[in-house]
């Protein structure tokens, strides 16, 4: 059963409200170029009463701060959406972009193949602490949160998933000693 309105309220005034500086210090931290996160908040809000409603919301702080900071990362895709759509022709005529050739596109995908498979490799606890960070951008605080457990056991479980992609990436020859991705 869905939350009352006044339950609702209730719940917004104790567990959300109070994070509300914290919020705009960390959008405006983050984000300096944003120039009025009261929008992003307040698209923000909107997610988090969406999902306390919907009754999927374990951790309001953690999902607050992480559907900020996608709110924001929306705005600017919008953003600069809408400002491609703005050059005219004129401006572009001089810029000659070059697009990869088949072998870059290749290699691309063959290490995209074998970032999957060596993901596919790990336990399934580190697969979410990485999946978490690296493509959620999720802080270890975040992550413990959303997994509940602790940011001690987050770092653990990162670490184990570093080194195994990193043991999967040599074991395949996927590694040169020399280069910066061995480091």
């Amino acid at each position: 059963m869905p939350p009352t309105e006044t339950e609702q309220s209730q719940w917004f005034a104790l567990e959300v409200q109070p994070h509300e500086p914290a919020l705009r210090a960390y959008l405006v931290s983050r984000f300096p170029q944003l120039t009025d996160p009261d929008d992003v908040i307040q698209e923000t809000y909107v997610r988090v009463l969406r999902e306390n409603a919907a009754g999927r919301l374990r951790h309001a702080r953690a999902f607050m701060f992480t559907a900020a900071r996608n709110v924001a990362l929306d705005f600017f895709r919008r953003q600069g959406n809408a400002h491609l759509h703005a050059v005219t022709h004129s401006e572009t005529a001089d810029v000659v972009e070059e697009a990869p050739g088949a072998a870059d596109v290749l290699h691309h995908q063959q290490k995209l193949e074998a970032l999957s498979q060596a993901m596919r490799s790990l336990p399934e606890r580190c697969r979410q602490v990485i999946m978490l960070r690296y493509l959620k951008g999720c802080s270890y605080k975040e992550i413990a949160a959303i997994l509940d457990v602790s940011t001690e056991t987050v770092k653990t479980h990162m670490a184990k998933g570093v080194k195994r992609c990193a043991e999967y990436f040599a074991d395949h020859g996927l590694l040169d000693e020399g280069s910066d991705d061995a480091r």
